[in-house]
């Protein structure tokens, strides 16, 4: 499953008043393991960011004013995106937003139009999980953390790609925990529970393991079990496996094991 966790930065809270995105940040998940892979795109709106808004994010007028506008970087954000099962705090926010943007695009380009997001993705709000898991209580991004004991201390001001980096984090804890778990814990586990399917991470190089000798009378008695399985059967598996003549000390086990 791929998921992408994500967030937007406003000029203001809705785009019927002709506010615009400023920034995206988005990190990506397949099989509930962080791939490391992100979108994060500062945007002109080519229109003022309010006060309150700036309040919020702290992202100025100034800081935006050089990005690329939405034009520029529609594209690649909806490869980004596109399949995806998007999972958002508050997603009715953001993905207004973003269908708003891509309808101004489509306005200015003679070709299909890209979206409505919930046309080529899946959405879950996290905003209405966490109100299904915890009725009457408080579930801001920053209460969610609280709860789940997520460290949000570096989280000042809203920034789009550190709070989807956190959003991922409270989205593994309230559904579970990330289940993709190291391939030595894996193993561990298995040896502690008693089963034999546990895995271990192998290193690049080949390691031989210790080898042990038999002692003389391990030998004797060695020698002395295929003498009476010879003497009964006529032929010994033992010299058949061992696959070349030998003296009866060549024949004789050895712990030698190379891994």
């Amino acid at each position: 499953m791929r998921q992408i966790i994500l967030d937007t930065e406003t000029t203001g809270i809705d785009p019927k008043e002709g506010h615009r995105l400023i920034e995206i940040g988005a990190v990506e998940m397949i099989n509930r393991r962080l791939t490391g892979n992100t979108y994060h795109q500062y945007i002109n709106p080519e229109r003022e960011i309010e006060a309150e808004a700036i309040g919020i994010h702290g992202i100025t007028n100034e800081r935006v004013a050089d990005e690329p506008r939405f034009a520029e970087v529609a594209d690649a954000f909806w490869a980004f995106i596109k399949g995806a099962e998007l999972i958002i705090h508050n997603a009715a926010f953001d993905v207004g937003f973003i269908d708003h943007e891509f309808g101004i695009l489509q306005a200015s380009r003679d070709e299909p139009r890209l979206g409505p997001v919930a046309d080529h993705c899946a959405i879950l709000d996290t905003l209405k999980m966490a109100r299904d898991k915890h009725p009457g209580q408080r579930n801001s991004l920053d209460a969610l953390c609280k709860r789940y004991e997520i460290d949000n201390g570096h989280r000042v001001l809203h920034g789009a790609l550190l709070d989807a980096e956190i959003l991922a984090d409270v989205y593994l804890a309230m559904t579970g925990g990330q289940t993709a778990l190291l391939l030595d814990a894996d193993a561990q586990a298995g040896a502690n529970s008693g089963g034999t399917s546990g895995i271990r991470r192998l290193s690049s190089e080949r390691q031989r393991l210790a080898v042990t000798r038999l002692s003389e009378v391990e030998l004797e008695a060695h020698r002395a079990k295929l003498s009476l399985i010879r003497e009964g059967a006529g032929e010994c598996a033992w010299d058949a496996l061992v696959g070349w003549e030998a003296s009866e000390t060549d024949r004789a086990p050895s712990a030698s094991v190379e891994s």
